[in-house]
């Protein structure tokens, strides 16, 4: 089938998949959590093949990490499924209801989107997550993974579009994109797709948005931030910072860049960059980072790099305002944190840094849909419309508004006696 054939059967599964039952959608989740066990053997020799031709072509090795996908993570995968599950259906909750007018009742109810197209990175296990979100919001789906997890990708869909169809969801719902071209292809169809999600860099985000009418919700890069405030607890600010960049560096809510107060710097620097280099971290630190501690110097490329690795960027400011200033200038809007003992400096850091997640003494790697709760995600929004952070099920339904009447017309609320609304807000 053509690009253009495949969007308009996956708008025709959209519109079915809008209206079916939380039962069977919970059926199919379930279905699709045995399926991808049972078939773990052939789903594991795929990512194999995968994985021994990105050695061959030298892939990076934060790229290689990602594209690992072994029985552990068919296990981490299934439990995201097992948690979408037991969440509340988002589709077809009233948001808001009025009364009009005496049998005139407004309904605002929560909807799907309808058909999402999501372009992502290396990440077998993100076509799992991004999958089973979009069927429990009703949504269909088209996928375009990296070429290098091809095979991986094109097993997990069959799985999934298999297992899924046999519980009772429409065919068609779930669709794979093999090239780049297809890619190009699908931001054209606009009266197919209602939005589109671009998981990698900022030029790959602004490529997407430049070449299509469809709606983008953008996941750019992740530089993320510590600042580690003047009133910090020492012991606590290493544990952050520690866990923030090397809990799993190969992910876009892994800290890049360390800010340190000028007041604690040359207490906390020495302790943290024995920690730090104990596991493998190399640091580039500024002039004065580098007065206090042997670091590699830090240029000004390094404030505004992802750098997915074991690097870490060390800045000294003088003071909150000045961290402040440096995330809102460098960062991308992902997540910063900050460490302090000082109620009123986080509140002034949390409100006034310009980012989707703000954190107060936590690493920034729980900036992330299973841990908040939401099922997973389609991806980290740094937009500022319909969804922001991590997009899970409340960023993937939308609403309508449904008017029940009893014969009402507007001619009878205007002229020279018209009735009169009563706008009551109606509980639920």
């Amino acid at each position: 089938m053509s690009i253009s054939e495949i969007a308009a059967a996956a708008q025709s599964a959209s519109n079915r998949l809008a209206a079916i039952e939380t039962d069977i959608k919970n059926r199919a989740l379930a279905r699709i959590g045995e399926a991808l066990r049972q078939r773990s053997v052939e789903i594991v020799s795929a990512n194999e093949e995968d994985l021994a031709v990105a050695e061959k072509d030298r892939l990076a090795a934060p790229l290689l990490k990602r594209l690992k996908f072994d029985r552990e993570k068919i296990d981490q995968v299934v439990a995201g499924i097992e948690s979408l599950i037991a969440l509340d259906d988002p589709v077809g909750r009233t948001i808001a209801a009025t009364e009009l007018d005496a049998g005139l009742e407004l309904h605002k109810v929560s909807c799907p989107i309808g058909v999402i197209g999501v372009v992502f990175e290396s990440r077998p296990d993100a076509l799992v997550q991004i999958s089973t979100l979009c069927l429990k919001s009703g949504n269909a789906v088209l996928l375009k993974g990296g070429s290098e997890a091809a095979q991986t990708n094109r097993i997990l869909t069959d799985v999934i579009a298999e297992a899924s169809e046999e519980a009772g969801l429409p065919a068609g719902w779930i669709q794979l994109l093999q090239t780049r071209e297809d890619v190009a292809a699908m931001l054209a169809l606009d009266e197919y797709i209602d939005l589109v999600v671009p998981r990698g860099s900022n030029e790959f985000v602004r490529y997407i948005m430049n070449n299509t009418n469809i709606p983008v919700l953008g996941h750019a890069d992740g530089i993320c931030h510590v600042y580690v405030d003047g009133d910090a607890d020492l012991e606590m600010a290493m544990n952050v910072a520690v866990d923030s960049k090397c809990q799993y560096v190969a992910v876009c809510n892994a800290a890049e860049t360390l800010l340190v107060d000028s007041k604690i710097a040359g207490e906390f620097l020495p302790r943290v960059k024995t920690t730090l280099e104990s596991k493998g971290v190399e640091l580039r630190g500024c002039a004065r980072t580098e007065e206090i501690v042997d670091v590699t110097p830090a240029g000004e490329a390094d404030w505004s790099t992802e750098y997915l690795d074991n690097i870490l960027s060390i800045k000294v400011v003088d003071g909150l305002d000045a961290a402040i200033e440096h995330v809102n200038r460098y960062g991308s809007g992902h997540t910063d944190a900050i460490v302090t003992a000082n109620k009123d400096t986080a509140e002034r850091f949390m409100a006034l840094v310009d980012s989707a997640n703000v954190f107060w003494n936590c690493s920034t790697r729980f900036s992330d849909g299973f841990r908040y709760g939401l099922g997973a995600e389609v991806g980290i929004s740094t937009n500022k419309i319909h969804a922001r952070g991590p997009v899970g099920l409340e960023g993937l339904v939308i609403y309508k508004w449904k008017l029940l009447g009893s014969g009402q017309i507007v001619a009878d609320y205007s002229g020279p006696n018209p009735k009169k609304f009563t706008h009551r807000k109606i509980s639920e």
